[in-house]
């Protein structure tokens, strides 16, 4: 499996993750089987008593479905920008902190305050 097969992958479990109740029962389900539980497309067929195609079928419209409801509600998008401005706001708490409690390094006022306005500009974006 190539790079770009692996990703897609990954973002359609992450979408159903943030989506699959807007799904149907059908859909949800065969999602799951082969997501979750990594069922061949044959497999859930007799699973749930239908052709291979109409499982494939299912899937690429549930698929399709789980895209659309990001485009429209950005979910996963947020979260991801979320996800990545608590990790610039950790780096950046933790190197205030270093330098504020490093007695061989000369810190003012200055510099945490501006550490801290940094800190929160981030913040603020988030909020918009």
């Amino acid at each position: 499996m190539d790079i770009k097969t692996v990703e897609s992958i990954a973002k359609t479990s992450l979408l159903f993750d943030f989506y699959n109740g807007l799904l149907t029962e059908r859909q949800r389900q065969v999602m799951e089987y082969y997501h979750e539980e990594s069922l061949s497309l044959a497999e859930i067929a007799d699973e749930c008593g239908v052709s291979r195609q109409a499982i494939h079928d299912t899937l690429k419209k549930a698929e399709h479905a789980l895209n659309e409801y990001e485009e429209k509600l950005g979910l996963f998008k947020k979260f991801m920008e979320t996800r990545e401005a608590i990790v610039d706001i950790d780096y950046r708490i933790d190197k205030l902190v270093s330098c504020i409690t490093d007695k061989t390094q000369k810190h003012t006022d200055g510099e945490t305050i501006c550490g801290l306005k940094e800190i929160k500009s981030i913040i603020n974006k988030l909020e918009e």
